[in-house]
């Protein structure tokens, strides 16, 4: 817990995500140039209006899609595994995970729409075994195939117990850069950020068999407040 409180200390107070500023601050030079010379043209002209009406809502849109909460995990972190994103749950089956355990694992998937934060955060405590990144395609985001097509980043987070568990987010149709924050080595903690994917976007989440899934399909999750799963201290073999 005293390595949590230390962890937890050197968290950005910040609302707005850093990958979003250039974004932001473009996109609102944009807009108000773009309305500026509309109402210079067409001034009291209705349809200006409208179109200023909906450059507010694209603009708050997109902030809304680059906030950075800052939310503490009030429960016991022992074996738990915690929603790494915001957004919907579109798959939990048993498939064969051939990238590295090369056997059969429980994958959990999170569909981030556009609506959706895009912070990722890290999913359960432990240490950093493994960081890789994937070129790939940009298909939709919710396919099946995207999860080994698409471009993407493989985490693999090793619990102290030696349970391993494998990470990966996935960039989407719209989505054309993903950052991974953490690297191989580190020592990672539940409320910490993993990284972040601007764009529509999923996060899979590989667990061992056997663990106990608190999760239904369909059901939203809330990054690192919504439990996603028990484990029960099964290790890679």
């Amino acid at each position: 817990m005293g390595n949590r409180l230390k962890k937890l200390k050197k968290i950005k107070k910040i609302r707005l995500h850093h990958e979003g500023v250039n974004t932001l601050v473009i996109g609102a030079i944009c807009l108000v140039l773009f309305n500026a010379v509309l109402f210079y043209a067409f001034p009291g002209c209705i349809p200006v209006y409208i179109v200023a009406g909906i450059s507010v809502v694209i603009y708050l849109i997109l902030v809304n899609f680059f906030q950075c909460p800052i939310r503490v995990f009030e429960g016991d972190t022992e074996g738990v595994v915690v929603a790494p994103a915001d957004g919907r749950i579109v798959v939990i089956e048993e498939v064969e995970e051939n990238e590295y355990f090369h056997d059969r694992r429980l994958m959990v998937s999170i569909f981030m729409s556009l609506f959706n934060v895009h912070a990722n955060w890290i999913p359960v405590e432990g240490t950093i075994k493994m960081v890789r990144h994937h070129d790939g395609n940009f298909m939709r985001a919710w396919l099946p195939k995207a999860s080994t097509e698409n471009e993407r980043s493989t985490i693999v987070i090793a619990t102290p117990d030696g349970t391993e568990i494998l990470v990966r987010q996935i960039a989407g149709a719209m989505a054309r850069r993903i950052v991974t924050y953490v690297q191989e080595g580190d020592s990672c903690f539940i409320d910490e950020h993993l990284g972040f994917i601007k764009l529509g976007s999923r996060v899979d989440l590989y667990l061992p068999l056997g663990t106990e899934v608190k999760v239904k399909m369909g059901q939203k999750t809330v990054g690192n407040e919504t439990i996603i799963a028990q484990l029960r201290g099964q290790a890679k073999g």
